[in-house]
């Protein structure tokens, strides 16, 4: 894997955000494989298809990027995305796509993850404040995505520091946590939102200690009046899928979260 860009690329661009897109969206099409079936390589989207850069021809899943010319492995709490409506609707289909983030700095990749789909849910995605009257697009409201509330565990390394993590490695991690897909919307925000409570938990922990967030979980999810029976469910789901062990009665320990 190559980690230079082709900066022949941005030639007769004057705009430093089109060359930055131009040069890093050429970069993961010549270099990147699919995280899900391990294909060598994955195909550019056609223009302007909505929430959606890349696919993979062999198993069609579908990718987004969104990268920051920064050398820094730490990840911002913001990443600007486009229109508010359009990612709402994206993501709260089943056929959403998982998303790459990338930083970089002197034309080269420094820093890479991927989120799988299945931690996209509506409650990370902010709205930005509507374009004033002066803007050519009045009224466009754009988004933000919240990265710092995806679970850490969630953010799957592909380079890190500008070495390059072995794709199988890679692969594997990404297919256990793609594991956590589910048919259901509400489905995925529940489990989305039990698990950013665990992983505030130590590594073992008991139900007692996340009966504590029950306030929390209603205030998100003020229609449902059987909080604890659901955290209860999305512990059981967690231990089948391998990423907790209920290790005593009412007493449990994560298993890579």
């Amino acid at each position: 894997m190559d980690l230079r860009f082709n900066i022949s690329l941005a030639e007769g661009y004057k705009s430093a955000a089109q060359i930055a897109r131009i040069l890093t969206e050429d970069w993961l099409a010549r270099n990147m494989y699919c995280p899900v079936c391990g294909e060598t390589s994955i195909t550019k989207a056609e223009p302007n298809a909505p929430v959606k850069d890349y696919v993979c021809n062999h198993c069609k899943s579908q990718y987004e990027l969104k990268s920051k010319r920064i050398f820094s492995d730490i990840y911002t709490t913001k990443v600007n995305d486009g229109e508010y409506k359009t990612m709402i609707d994206r993501i709260t289909s089943l056929d959403n796509p998982s998303f790459f983030f990338m930083h970089y700095d002197n034309y080269e990749v420094n820093n890479l993850i991927i989120v799988p789909k299945c931690f996209f849910v509506p409650e990370i995605i902010e709205k930005r404040k509507p374009l004033t009257e002066n803007a050519k697009r009045f009224g466009w409201e754009g988004c933000n995505i919240l990265l710092q509330q995806i679970p850490n565990f969630a953010k799957i390394a592909i380079i890190r520091n500008k070495e390059v993590l072995e794709a199988n490695s890679v692969c594997r991690e990404f297919n256990k946590i793609y594991t956590l897909q589910t048919n259901s919307i509400e489905s995925r925000g529940w489990l989305f939102d039990v698990l950013n409570c665990v992983e505030r938990l130590d590594e073992t922990f008991s139900l007692k200690e996340l009966y504590t967030f029950v306030e929390e979980l209603k205030i998100k999810h003020p229609n449902n009046n059987f909080i604890e029976a659901k955290i209860r469910q999305q512990l059981q789901f967690l231990r089948d899928k391998g990423f907790i062990d209920f290790s005593s009665r009412g007493n449990y320990r994560k298993i890579g979260i």
